[in-house]
């Protein structure tokens, strides 16, 4: 496959995943607006707590996914600078290490 091919190959999964992300992004911003609208029930606030934390962790990550896109540094292990695999990416689009990076940042 020539350069140039695999380059706009790259490209067009790049502008995917930019728009899946994006996406994504609206979603989980309309979910946390849900999760944290006054029900008056504090019951339900010690309930949805959990849920809030992790609607707002995702969508760091999915933040941090869009910007790495957007500098040009998306897929790039940001502790070795080796590349991420794309297949490691289409898993989980906002992996920021590499397996044996994260294996290491895990323990």
């Amino acid at each position: 496959m020539s350069t140039e091919i695999h380059d706009s190959a790259r490209q067009d999964w790049l502008d995917e995943l930019r728009t899946t992300l994006t996406s994504e992004f609206a979603a989980q911003t309309s979910r946390l607006t849900e999760l944290t609208a006054d029900t008056g029930d504090p019951a339900e606030d010690h309930t949805r707590a959990p849920m809030i934390a992790a609607t707002r962790q995702s969508l760091e990550q999915i933040t941090g996914a869009l910007n790495r896109l957007a500098d040009g540094r998306y897929g790039s292990c940001e502790k070795c600078g080796r590349d991420i695999p794309r297949e490691r990416l289409e898993v989980l689009p906002h992996a920021r290490f590499c397996v044996p990076c994260q294996q290491r940042h895990a323990r």
